[in-house]
């Protein structure tokens, strides 16, 4: 096998289950694009209202919630920290670029998750 999808050797349950990590794949993509959407509004309102960028006690709970979302899912819960970590230090990163395009300056510290 070469590792294309399209070989005439992958059994039809393996092509199925690729077909259906693709459109999950599909959805994470999507979802991610929506949640950005809504974090750039979050952004925009914080450098209106010079807030800091960053909310560490927000981003506590949200790393225990989702921790006890991946249990309860039987997903490892340092890899949905770390996934979390990943996506606030991005959303960040765009709150201080839009803060710094509206010309506010944000007092945080960037969080260690």
């Amino acid at each position: 096998m070469t590792g294309n999808s399209s070989d005439a050797g992958v059994p039809e349950e393996l092509a199925s289950l690729r077909s259906s990590i693709d459109n999950l794949d599909a959805v994470l993509v999507h979802v991610l694009a929506e949640r950005f959407k809504l974090t750039e509004r979050v952004g925009r309102l914080k450098a209106e209202h010079s807030l800091p960028p960053a909310d560490p006690e927000r981003e506590a709970r949200q790393v225990e919630r989702l921790r006890g979302l991946a249990e309860e899912s039987h997903l490892d819960p340092e890899f949905a920290e770390t996934f979390l970590a990943f996506i606030v230090a991005e959303v960040i990163r765009h709150h201080e670029r839009i803060a710094g395009e509206a010309g506010t300056k944000p007092g945080a510290v960037r969080p260690q998750l």
